[in-house]
C-alpha cells in the first residue's frame, strides 16, 4: 500500500525542513501500524528562495522524496493538480508544507478509508484563531454564498488537506478545465467523504502568501467556475430596472396631463443616469468574468510548466 503526499510549495524555505521532519515521524509510525510505504511529492510552484534546493537536498537523502519545479509561478491550482497527476499512490493526500495540516491526521483519515465506507477524509477546521476578523467574516460569506448558489458541497471551514483513493483522484484529473478551484471540484465529482474537525493551527514558520485581495479573487474563481447565478442575476436586474422605468413613464406622463411639465427634478435625473449606468456597467463585468473565463478554456494553454524533476536531475 503506497501513500502519495502532494505538498504545493511557494517561498516555503523557513517551513518546508520542519514539515519532513514532521511527515517522516508520522510515516514511520503508520509503516509500522498499517504496512504503508510513503512518497513525498513537493511541488514547487516557482519558488524565488530556497525551496527548490531544499527539496533537492531532501532527494539525495530520502528516495521516497520526488519534486516537480515550475517554470515559474502558476498558482496553487496548478501545484494541486501537478501532484495528484505525479502521484503514483493508492491513497494520495494532499497538505500544505506550513504545519497548518497536521500530518498526525493522517492515521485517523487512513482508517476512515480501510475501515468505513468512504472514498475521502477531509478536514475543516472548527475555528479560526489567528485570523484578522475582517478575513474570517467575508470567508464565512464566502461559504454561505457560494452553497446558494452552486451545486458543488463545499464545507465551511474545509480544507485542501484530504486523503483520497485512487478511484477519486483519477476522477479529479479526468476534468481538463484550465481554471480550476479545487474546492469546489472536490464537492463536484462526488464520492463520500468523512469531515475531521481540527483546532486551527498557526504556520510553524515563514509568513502566509494569501493577501486580503488574492483570496477576493480566489472567491471570484470559485463562484464563476461552478455557478451560472451571477448571469441570472444580472438578468433580473435588467428585467426589473426595464420594468421600473416603464412604471416612470406611466407617472411622468399622467403628471404631465395633471399638472403640467415642469423643468424641476434634474438632481434626481442625474442620480438616475448613475444609478442605471453602473447596473449596466455590472452586467457587462459578470458578463465579462465568463467571457474571460471561456476565452482561456479555449486556448488551451497548460496549466503549468515544468522546469526540472528529480528525474530530470539524476539523469
Amino acid at each position: 500500500m503506497l501513500l502519495s503526499i502532494v505538498v504545493p510549495c511557494y517561498n516555503e524555505q523557513e517551513a518546508l525542513p520542519f514539515f519532513y521532519k514532521e511527515i517522516c515521524r508520522v510515516a514511520g509510525e503508520m509503516k509500522a501500524s498499517h504496512g504503508a510505504d510513503f512518497e513525498f511529492i513537493f511541488v514547487d510552484d516557482g519558488s524565488k528562495d530556497d525551496t527548490l534546493s531544499i527539496a533537492r537536498g531532501l532527494r539525495r537523502q530520502d528516495k521516497r522524496v520526488r519534486y516537480i519545479s515550475f517554470s515559474r509561478n502558476f498558482g496553487k491550482e496548478a501545484g494541486i493538480l501537478a501532484g495528484l497527476e505525479a502521484a503514483r499512490g493508492d491513497y494520495v493526500a494532499m497538505m500544505d508544507a506550513d504545519l497548518q495540516d497536521p500530518p498526525a491526521l493522517l492515521p485517523e483519515m487512513l482508517d476512515a478509508l480501510l475501515k468505513e465506507d468512504y472514498d475521502c477524509a477531509a478536514t475543516r477546521r472548527t475555528t479560526r484563531k489567528g485570523e484578522p476578523p475582517i478575513r474570517s467574516f467575508f470567508a464565512r460569506m464566502f461559504y454561505k454564498i457560494i452553497n446558494r448558489m452552486s451545486d458543488a458541497d463545499i464545507v465551511d471551514g474545509a480544507r485542501d488537506y484530504r486523503l483520497m483513493r485512487r478511484r477519486m483522484v483519477d476522477a479529479i484529473l479526468a476534468l481538463p478545465e484550465y481554471n480550476r478551484f479545487s474546492k469546489g471540484i472536490f464537492g463536484w465529482v462526488g464520492f463520500r467523504t468523512k469531515w475531521l474537525e481540527y483546532v486551527n493551527v498557526e504556520r510553524v514558520a515563514g509568513e502566509t502568501k494569501w493577501s486580503f485581495w488574492k483570496l477576493f479573487r480566489y472567491s471570484l474563481e470559485g463562484i464563476v467556475a461552478f455557478s451560472t447565478a451571477p448571469l441570472a442575476l444580472a438578468s433580473l436586474m435588467g428585467i426589473a430596472f426595464c420594468a421600473l422605468a416603464f412604471v416612470m413613464i406611466l407617472f411622468i406622463i399622467a403628471r404631465t396631463l395633471l399638472f403640467g411639465d415642469p423643468t424641476s427634478g434634474w438632481p434626481s435625473l442625474v442620480c438616475i443616469i448613475f444609478l442605471c449606468s453602473g447596473v449596466q456597467l455590472f452586467c457587462m463585468g459578470v458578463l465579462g468574468q465568463y467571457l474571460a473565463k471561456t476565452y482561456m478554456e479555449v486556448k488551451r494553454r497548460p496549466v503549468y510548466i515544468v522546469r526540472e524533476t528529480e528525474a530530470d536531475a539524476e539523469a
